[in-house]
């Protein structure tokens, strides 16, 4: 992994982000579900952030609010200091970039693969036609795509290679950020490994921040020098992945980490079994999101929402275990189940 400089690079403030639906005719009054809760999270210059959770928890919306693609309901986000909103907006697309999930689905069938490479640059009017030419055929160099390629349609390759020509496209630009929205998850495991070691490789060449939003949890632990959970909208815990991963301290990412499977058969396992369904975002329960779930819910867990703090160097969660107020709650209520 490279080097990271801790100048923050994104910083998110309490941003929360809510939409209004209708049910049945539209008649009555409009509902709201909250999508992004209360996030603060902060991004450093030439790291890569892991954001995992369960699909709906809101990791793509959270995405979505960083790229500018969305406003905020509340909150903030800073990109160098300054607020997004304060930012050009082709000045900002051309910093921040995104990799999906499909890669079939984010190239245009009736585009050349050159074509769509150098639309960016072409859009945002970077050098002469004969020098985006030659710089969409180093791109394809790069990701291990031969230069003749270039004029070939995305229908004519393989998954592998599509998603080898939406990072060249990402990369045209010359981003400082990277948003890889399930990068890999549609890929055969033998490729995904090609185009992790392909994302690393470009990171350490062209100084790139990413932000890897996954359900993979090897994949996470494998990329990502710092990682944040999600669960209905809100952070549970956030903070460096290998000792995450270690020992995690929220019940919802040792849930995570307990269903993540081990490739290994005679390894020992740590089991923390979820009960029940993820609430709607329509009808949160409230105090502490997950507390209908967790087998070590009580009393305060109910009512009260806990605060994402830190409860070990460099390691932040949103916990009642870890609040210092309800530790004699906790006490009291471990010596009844013992009598």
């Amino acid at each position: 992994m490279t080097k990271t400089d801790h100048t923050p690079l994104l910083q998110l403030r309490d941003v929360r982000k809510q939409y209004s639906i209708r049910t049945g005719l539209g008649l009555g009054e409009p509902l709201t579900v909250t999508a992004v809760s209360r996030v603060s999270l902060t991004l450093r210059q030439g790291e890569t952030l892991g954001l995992v959770g369960e699909s709906g928890c809101g990791k793509s919306t959270l995405a979505r609010l960083i790229l500018g693609l969305e406003k905020p309901t509340s909150g903030d986000i800073h990109y160098r200091g300054g607020r997004l909103d304060e930012w050009r907006r082709l000045d900002l697309r051309r910093r921040m970039q995104m990799i999906f999930q499909d890669p079939f689905a984010s190239l245009n069938p009736r585009q050349k693969i050159g074509d769509i490479v150098e639309e960016g640059p072409l859009i945002h009017h970077m050098g002469s036609r004969k020098e985006r030419k030659e710089a969409v055929l180093q791109l394809l160099g790069m990701v291990g795509l031969s230069p003749e390629y270039a004029n070939r349609y995305p229908h004519e390759f393989s998954g592998g290679q599509r998603q080898r020509v939406a990072i060249a496209r990402a990369l045209a630009l010359h981003p400082e950020l990277v948003v890889c929205d399930e990068p890999v998850s549609a890929l055969d495991v033998s490729i995904q490994a090609q185009v992790l070691e392909l994302l690393a490789d470009m990171r350490k060449r062209f100084d790139l921040t990413y932000l890897f939003i996954s359900h993979d949890l090897s994949v996470v632990g494998h990329v990502c020098e710092r990682a944040a959970v999600m669960y209905l909208g809100s952070l549970v815990e956030e903070g460096p992945t290998e000792s995450m991963f270690a020992d995690p301290l929220h019940p919802y990412t040792k849930a995570l980490l307990a269903a993540a499977p081990i490739p290994d058969p005679d390894a020992a396992r740590r089991r923390a079994k979820l009960s029940g369904d993820p609430p709607s975002p329509i009808d949160p329960p409230g105090g502490c999101p997950f507390h209908p779930r967790c087998n070590q819910a009580f009393e305060p867990c109910s009512r009260v929402a806990p605060q994402l703090a830190e409860r070990a160097p460099g390691r932040r969660t949103a916990c009642h275990l870890y609040d210092p107020e309800h530790q004699a709650t906790l006490a009291t209520t471990a010596a009844k189940e013992t009598l």
